[in-house]
């Protein structure tokens, strides 16, 4: 049965975003047949705008769906998003203003651009091109399932109401650029910030208070079939806990959206005042990660723990209020998808069309073709929903996780060294690939994490760290050997000082 009062104002809230979608082209008007003002905003969002871009980039409507299922069926495991959320902005704070600061001198706009420069080698800019890609479709998919999960609570069902949303996505992400999710982003973050704090100070006084919540947890999560849960993690789950915060952190800034939100940015300034910031969204996400403990505790019984979230907002609070969240939720998958969508449209534009289809193509033509991308990277993403099981998406995502780690050496290596040589960066990238999917594929998709054996000794841990390591074993013992045989690493367009260089950027917003 649909619930009018919940659907009445999910609709409100839809509509008010899909305006402010159409005029965010007006902000800060630029040329938008340039692709540096559509996909990066001409370089010039402060320190406000990207604390939201970047907010509304990483804590997405899957995050609000996903982390409070896990610990709906596994309890403490679950927050294991709390500190790679923490880990991962000391390394944003040291690392990304280099980039920053050498995508402005050379008018880099994707990573790839970056490795290509460095190294002169199209080839392994393509590896990284293609990579990203890759992980960024299921990405967007699974931004999609968050909002079908929202909308199905609310007793719509079909997939009509999707694929609206999706062509009203598609229609302001071409017109606005970057503009669009930047903007709806400053919305987005204050309806979260609102669900979260009323979640959290007032289920729980219905709930009895939290040492309650977390009692009745405890005793439902050791229940759990056919592994059991709990609040507390043991010693054999400290080394795949451990992995995963630090394996998805640092893949975390790897993503090409990610890298859309730095190079969008006004200054090295900007970048490090918002890793210094941007903390307080895993304060949020900490908060977001207990909503799956109070599914438990609330008596929300389902068989998809993705609905954990929906249904115990439905029980505990007013349709009204209910449909507030769940537009803030959903508005939390349009922000993210528009940007990974926009950065996949860069990488192929930059990276595939421009250099292996029409080198000499005109800068508008450039705009034209990332623009037509970003909505045939949207189609590919709704079929993914419409047409394929969301499992299926779940598991490339899966995936996506461990191949992005793979380009961190050709990134992040590569913006403080040129040691390591271009053939073993593309060998170690296709080693680490290989070697990621082997471990996916025989755990058959149903956990990121695999066990090593060392004799006696197990040692679970992230699949993506393993396979890190396995590139950088490959990197070193190759970039040796074409040293020693002097095999020439091409030519490095960029200079020592290029990495330091900076700009104005003493305006917030």
């Amino acid at each position: 049965m649909v619930n009018w009062s919940a659907l009445s104002v999910f609709i409100i809230f839809f509509v008010l975003v899909t305006v402010i979608g159409f005029l965010a082209a007006r902000f800060r008007r630029g040329n938008l047949s340039s692709i540096d003002e559509w996909g990066l905003g001409g370089r010039q969002f402060g320190t406000l705008i990207t604390w939201f871009l970047l907010g509304g980039d990483l804590y997405t409507a899957y995050t609000f769906i996903a982390i409070p299922a896990l610990m709906y069926t596994s309890g403490a495991t679950g927050f294991f998003a709390v500190p790679y959320t923490i880990i991962i902005y000391p390394f944003v704070f040291v690392v990304m203003p280099r980039l920053w600061s050498v995508s402005k001198k050379h008018g880099f706009v994707t990573a790839s651009d970056f490795v290509r420069g460095r190294f002169d080698s199209s080839l392994l800019a393509l590896a990284i091109a293609v990579t990203g890609i890759l992980a960024t479709m299921p990405y967007i998919a699974l931004q999609l399932v968050g909002m079908k999960t929202v909308i199905e609570a609310m007793g719509v069902n079909g997939e009509l109401p999707l694929i609206l949303a999706l062509v009203i996505l598609a229609a302001y992400s071409f017109l606005s650029g970057i503009r669009a999710p930047a903007m709806i982003a400053i919305v987005k973050d204050i309806m979260i910030y609102i669900t979260i704090i009323a979640a959290v100070i007032i289920i729980p006084e219905r709930l009895g208070g939290f040492a309650h919540i977390f009692h009745v947890a405890d005793a439902v999560l050791k229940t759990r079939k056919p592994v059991p849960g709990a609040l507390v993690i043991g010693p054999k789950a400290y080394s795949a806990y451990a992995t995963l915060a630090l394996g998805s952190a640092l893949a975390l800034f790897l993503y090409p959206h990610s890298v859309t939100g730095i190079l969008s940015s006004k200054g090295r300034g900007v970048i490090k005042r918002n890793a210094a910031f941007l903390p307080a969204y895993s304060f949020i996400l900490g908060f977001i990660a207990l909503l799956g403990i109070m599914a438990i505790a609330a008596g929300v019984h389902t068989k998809n723990p993705n609905m954990s979230v929906p249904l115990l907002l439905l029980k505990e609070f007013p349709g009204w209020f209910a449909g507030f969240a769940f537009s803030a939720i959903a508005i939390g998958a349009l922000v993210p998808a528009s940007i990974m969508s926009i950065a996949a449209g860069n990488l192929f534009t930059r990276n595939i069309f421009r250099e292996y289809i029409s080198p000499n193509t005109s800068t508008s033509t450039e705009a034209m073709v990332a623009k037509v991308v970003t909505l045939v990277v949207q189609l590919g993403a709704l079929l993914f929903i419409v047409a394929l099981p969301a499992t299926l998406a779940i598991n490339f995502q899966l995936l996506g996780g461990i191949w992005i780690l793979q380009t961190l050496p050709a990134l992040i290596f590569s913006l403080y060294t040129r040691w390591f040589h271009r053939y073993a960066l593309l060998l170690g990238w296709l080693s680490g690939m290989a070697v990621g999917t082997w471990m996916a594929i025989a755990q058959n998709f149903k956990s990121s994490v695999y066990a090593l054996h060392f004799g006696h000794t197990v040692i679970p841990g992230y699949a993506a760290v393993w396979a890190l390591i396995a590139n950088v074993i490959v990197l070193v013992v190759f970039s040796l050997l074409f040293h020693a045989l002097r095999v020439h690493n091409g030519n490095d367009m960029t200079k020592a000082e290029d990495y330091e260089e900076e700009h104005s950027d003493s305006v917030l917003a």
